[in-house]
């Protein structure tokens, strides 16, 4: 494959100044631009393939890990969903020079969204491919639907909360200011207009991102061309190789419509 070792950009500001991880395999348009899920990184499954068959198509594919995930700086904790939209436009801006489609995966579907909301003006933004889009999730299915009202008062009163992860060791934490700033960013409660194809691949068995979930974003674009992929016995991750298959047929579609 292309570079393997990153290049980092700085995003930010004086104390919020982060150094954010990318890496980009040079091609042509149009080009392929993936974001990664909630305490996921660029070198993930889905990731690497989209990489792999980018490559092997010949187009550009820029991928990068937001800070407090894999090769960027800073800590997880310190971080909320505006610094990742952050991050991510200021890769976007810098690195993904041609006409371009969005792949996002879980919380990455909505930065994804929120960044095609962003630039939609520049008309570099061909479609998007969004794997179980976890839009406005810390409201939705965080504050609204899974944390209790003991959490919800130890995340008020403390700052924080330390939620145990289904796919790591080690537990991650849940901060007021994640919860606050993610109020910020909502998306279900606006009219949604992004002028280009969207593909939603959703797993039917998704313990964290329900399929209903994925349905109310479909109505939430009645004026954009929408395509629902459901699949039946798929779970959060799709990552099985049916799944990359779909995926990756998926963005052949676009990258040729």
């Amino acid at each position: 494959m292309g570079a393997q070792e990153p290049q980092f950009i700085s995003v930010g500001k004086n104390d919020s100044l982060r150094k954010i991880a990318v890496l980009k395999d040079a091609g042509e348009a149009p080009g392929l631009f993936w974001l990664s899920g909630f305490k996921s990184d660029m070198s993930g499954t889905k990731a690497e393939a989209l990489a792999a068959h980018g490559e092997s198509l010949g187009k550009q594919v820029v991928r990068f890990d937001y800070s407090g995930h894999g090769q960027s700086g800073g800590k997880f904790e310190d971080a909320c969903v505006s610094d990742w939209l952050e991050e991510a436009t200021a890769v976007f801006d810098s690195s993904a020079d041609k006409e371009t489609v969005l792949v996002g995966s879980s919380m990455g579907g909505w930065i994804a969204l929120l960044l095609a909301l962003k630039r939609k003006e520049t008309g570099k933004i061909k479609g998007l491919v969004l794997i179980a889009p976890a839009i406005d999730f810390t409201e939705e299915l965080m504050w609204k639907q899974r944390f209790t009202d003991e959490i919800r008062e130890t995340i008020l009163t403390s700052g924080r909360w330390s939620q145990p992860s289904a796919y790591d060791d080690s537990p991650y934490v849940i901060t007021r200011k994640l919860i606050e700033d993610g109020r910020l960013h909502l998306l279900f409660d606006k009219p949604l207009f992004l002028g280009c194809p969207i593909t939603i691949l959703q797993g039917a068995e998704d313990p964290d991102v329900p399929r209903q979930h994925a349905e109310r974003l479909v109505d939430a674009l009645p004026q954009d061309d929408v395509t629902l992929s459901v699949v039946p016995d798929g779970d959060h991750r799709l990552s099985r190789p049916e799944d990359i298959d779909l995926l990756l047929r998926s963005v052949d579609a676009l990258i040729g419509s």
